[in-house]
């Protein structure tokens, strides 16, 4: 379940960072509950996120009677993957227990990724804090829910939070209470941000990728993005638009029976999307404008001289007339044209040579 309950989490990172085309960024594959509460699945899945070259991995840690009361009906996305109307239906069959997350989390870390989740209640957060996840993600639902955000403040892990189906206002008022918490002197060097439209799945045109750019402007944080699109191109301009963080859903299964398996990406997919954001990055490059030395063979057959159009012999005086402006670079660059002009030649110069500045006085 995406934003709209424990499947609508997003991946988070162990770090926030930011910068347009500077700092790598944060992969954290959405596991969510596509392990269909299954605790193979959900090692199989740890894996495949570490094969994919993610640098984290994230669940969804929720107790089915505390996040839903007994008739909450589920989204229709939900209801077509499970059949089910009743979230209380659908979310027990996806629960794991603190041993499988245990589990979950000692493998994660054997395989070289992070693990990270999305507590859903107070509850949940203690459930959390002992499996020592490398960070905190809170739900787009939970953007209001205050408690929940100082709590998760006060453990001192970072933390990542999503901003989908929100009004700026309530964004506003997250934003204040995490900093004015009691927490709130380090609040900020560990808050990301991340843009989500809980539209599952996200079509391209709700993408909306330029908040990333507002958000990060409006607050002075990292801002990510919580991507709901099918696409394996998004991370890649969510990098450009100057995103740090990037949470993708993934599933060994798309066909799978559950609320998030058609939205997400098979395993072959999100390797795609990993590499067409670390392909994004390294075209973004540090910004810095200047010659750079894989440009010299271009420059030098490509840029232009002042050559001579006619013999010039010694001790003639150079007129434009004499002087034209023909590749390869080497001699006197045209920008110098006019200051050559006048000149008196030194030596007889061939045509179609260029004049080097030795060659006049």
């Amino acid at each position: 379940m995406s934003e709209t309950g424990p499947t609508g989490e997003s991946p988070s990172p162990d770090t926030a960072t930011g910068g347009v085309g500077v700092e790598r960024a944060r992969i954290i594959a959405e596991a969510g509950v596509n392990h269909n509460g299954c605790l193979g699945t959900a090692i199989a899945l740890v894996e495949a996120a570490a094969a994919a070259g993610a640098d984290g991995v994230k669940f969804q840690v929720f107790t089915t009677d505390e996040l839903a009361a007994r008739r909450a009906p589920t989204a229709a996305y939900q209801k077509a993957g499970t059949g089910s109307s009743a979230q209380r239906d659908m979310l027990r069959r996806l629960e794991l227990s603190d041993a499988d997350f245990m589990a979950v989390a000692a493998h994660a870390r054997r395989c070289g990724i992070s693990f990270l989740a999305t507590p859903f209640s107070l509850h949940d957060l203690r459930r959390l804090l002992p499996m020592a996840p490398a960070a905190i993600k809170i739900a787009s639902t939970d953007l209001n829910n205050h408690p929940l955000l100082v709590a998760a403040a006060r453990s001192r892990l970072p933390l990542i939070v999503s901003t989908g189906a929100s009004t700026l206002g309530e964004v506003d008022a997250a934003v204040a209470v995490l900093r004015e918490s009691e927490a709130g002197e380090g609040t900020p060097d560990r808050l990301t941000l991340l843009h989500c439209v809980s539209v599952y799945p996200t079509p391209w045109e709700l993408a909306n990728l330029r908040a990333i750019g507002t958000l990060r402007r409006r607050y002075g944080l990292p801002v990510g993005l919580s991507d709901h699109t099918t696409s394996t191109h998004t991370g890649g301009l969510a990098v450009a638009a100057g995103a740090s963080v990037l949470e993708k859903h993934f599933t060994l299964d798309r066909g799978a029976s559950g609320p998030d398996h058609a939205m997400s990406l098979d395993a072959r997919q999100l390797a795609e999307y990993v590499e067409g954001v670390r392909k994004a990055e390294a075209a973004l490059g540090s910004g810095v404008v200047g010659l750079i030395p894989a440009e010299m063979e271009a420059r030098s057959v490509a840029r232009k001289s002042v050559v001579a159009t006619r013999r010039i012999e010694s001790g003639e005086v150079l007129t434009s007339s004499m002087l034209a402006i023909k590749r390869p670079d080497g001699g006197i660059p045209p920008s110098d044209f006019a200051r050559l002009v006048g000149r008196v030649a030194l030596t007889m110069i061939e045509p179609d040579t260029p004049i080097r500045w030795e060659m006049v006085q």
